[in-house]
């Protein structure tokens, strides 16, 4: 059985009679890249402040590397990296110079060689003396990162780190984390509403809504409970449906536009589909798999 590296018991949390957190309970198994999701307002924020000691929770308990955060709070942090909406630096100073000041204010002994391989591990090897305030929004988060890694911390805390970067800084942010895993051993909390990045990304994952922790488990068992549904665009609908109800009696044929429909099918079977189609004359334009991790979440938060 997995080490778990956090455990999260009936966490409550209220701001005044608003109570933002209710209840919630999870886990993270140690190697994790752990999905927390949750619309916007769920309560993600307000859990991974309390996690993190920076708020303090009304009830519940929290236990990080098997203490409590609340009397072993400078323990479990110095083993804890995090970025808690977006990075900060001086703006005017370059991104090395950044990093040494932060490490010297963290009381870690980090040598100049240390300090480059950080900034050639997020790629931003070769704008080591260019300043913070020329950086993109993706550079920007990747130095975040890369301060986080300064105390060489075993669990790190990315709160919606891909918040406002386009896609080419969505897939760098997605390949770093999964280098963190992959190369250094950390265990990652991925915090977002980017749902098609945590399922891609993530291997475990709980979903909050409304301060509930409404489901948690493995991403691919989560996604295999659910049938796929399949868009098919089609030069004739008419006959296609007719060949889709012969070879499965029953199915439920649901009808988008002129040209297109769904059927929920099995990944499995797509091909064969496929092929009869196209031998029956039927051009077929398109397939999609729609049962994405949207999908289940949009079910889930809408229950």
């Amino acid at each position: 059985m997995p080490e778990r590296i956090i455990e999260i018991q009936s966490l409550t949390k209220k701001f005044g009679h608003f109570e933002a957190v209710k209840n919630v309970s999870f886990h993270v198994n140690q190697g994790d890249v752990f999905g927390f999701l949750g619309p916007n307002g769920a309560g993600k924020s307000t859990t991974i402040r309390c996690m993190l000691s920076l708020i303090k929770p009304d009830s519940g308990s929290i236990k990080i590397f098997g203490k409590s955060i609340f009397t072993h709070r400078n323990e479990i942090l110095s083993k804890t990296g995090s970025i808690i909406e977006k990075p900060d630096f001086y703006k005017y100073l370059s991104a090395y110079k950044n990093l040494e000041i932060f490490s010297r204010l963290s009381s870690q002994s980090v040598s100049k060689e240390e300090i480059y391989k950080m900034l050639d591990f997020v790629g931003l090897g070769g704008r080591e003396r260019d300043k913070f305030s020329s950086f993109s929004h993706g550079m920007k988060q990747r130095l975040g990162i890369a301060q986080t890694l300064l105390h060489n911390p075993d669990l790190i805390v990315l709160d919606e780190p891909t918040t406002g970067l386009d896609p080419q800084g969505i897939i760098d942010i997605r390949n770093l984390i999964l280098r963190l895993k992959n190369e250094q051993g950390k265990t990652v909390i991925l915090s977002s509403h980017n749902l098609a990045e945590i399922e891609i990304i993530c291997n475990r994952m709980v979903i909050i809504n409304k301060g509930v922790s409404v489901v948690e488990g493995q991403v691919s068992e989560l996604m295999n409970q659910e049938d796929l549904v399949v868009r098919l665009e089609l030069s004739n609908k008419t006959a296609a449906k007719a060949l889709i109800t012969d070879q499965y009696p029953g199915i439920k044929i649901t009808d988008i536009n002129e040209s297109c429909i769904e059927i929920p099918l099995e990944k499995s079977k797509i091909s064969a589909l496929n092929k009869a189609l196209v031998h029956a004359g039927v051009g077929v334009f398109s397939i999609e798999s729609k049962r994405k991790l949207e999908d289940y979440f949009i079910k889930m938060v809408s229950a």
